[in-house]
């Protein structure tokens, strides 16, 4: 008879709804394995970039992603997990617009999407796995016994990424990042490859004008663990 598998949380959404920072919190109370998918085509990208690999070509692509030499490191609670490409911290190097995007454009892609999704299903180790993404309560993890789609306006996502960019001191617009969420939403939602959707058995949360904390406690309710 088969082992059970150990249980995974799913949170899936779009860029800018509070995704990374709940599941480093929900991994970190629960004493569970993290996931940041996201990360992964993030650091496909990167890594198609340094290596020459166009963006548009499947099989080195499809090449970078099967050798990506991905971890990932707890930090503090409320910040982002140290992401490492081939033992390099590159988590702020993969948080930037240009990297999303290139991201983004590599996630259309079924071939570097094949690739990749063994890759994701090996963090599903005991005691349990928090995965945070766009598809892995649909396609990753499907038999997830909790799932949460956590989304938010396009207008508070902005606002959001604009604070985050002003206190890095990075110089930027909010109407050119509200226009950005919205193109990418629109790629993501309607990719022929895992569009952008709540599963089936998700409970949608909506973080627009909510705390962290608020959040965190509705996503602790679904689990049980309030």
């Amino acid at each position: 008879m088969r082992a059970a598998q150990p249980p995974v949380i799913t949170i899936d959404g779009p860029g800018g709804s509070g995704k990374g920072t709940i599941t480093q919190m929900l991994a970190q109370r629960l004493g569970w394995h993290l996931l940041d998918s996201g990360a992964i085509y993030r650091l496909t990208a990167l890594a198609a970039v340094r290596q020459g690999v166009a963006l548009d070509d499947e099989s080195g692509l499809v090449r970078v992603a099967s050798g990506l030499d991905v971890a990932f490191e707890p930090t503090p609670p409320g910040q982002p997990a140290r992401v490492l490409l081939a033992g390099e911290d590159v988590t702020s190097e993969i948080r930037t617009e240009v990297c999303g995007n290139n991201a983004s454009r590599v996630a259309v892609l079924q071939p570097v999407r094949d690739a990749l999704l063994q890759r994701q299903r090996d963090f599903r180790k005991a005691p349990g796995l928090v995965a945070d993404g766009r598809d892995m309560g649909t396609v990753v993890f499907p038999d997830a016994p909790f799932k949460i789609f956590l989304t938010a306006s396009p207008e508070e996502r902005a606002r959001r990424r604009f604070n985050q960019l002003k206190e890095a001191g990075v110089d930027v617009k909010i109407d050119a990042l509200l226009e950005e969420i919205r193109a990418r939403d629109e790629r993501d939602m309607n990719r022929s490859a895992a569009p952008l959707k709540p599963a089936d058995d998700a409970q949608v949360i909506d973080s627009t004008g909510l705390s962290i904390e608020e959040v965190l406690d509705r996503c602790m309710a679904v689990v049980g663990q309030a």
